[in-house]
């Protein structure tokens, strides 16, 4: 299956498909699922997943990519 990944308004990122999470020196990190929500807030406890903190602190963001700057 091809990865998709979408950007919730005022939520995380979900992440669908085959993909590969790393830490900074390459080493996997364990998804344990097919579809994951990787934080976007900045704010969640269980980095780089989304714990749903975005709605305690009141996180705003469109959900439109066209919006989202690309590096």
């Amino acid at each position: 299956m091809r990865t998709r990944v979408t950007p919730y308004p005022n939520g995380p990122y979900l992440v669908r498909g085959e993909f590969e999470i790393t830490d900074p020196d390459g080493r996997p990190i364990d998804a344990r699922r097919e579809t994951i929500a990787l934080c976007r807030c900045g704010a969640s406890r269980t980095k780089p997943f989304c714990d749903g903190t975005h709605k305690l602190i009141g996180f705003k963001a469109d959900g439109s990519a066209a919006e989202q700057p690309l590096h």
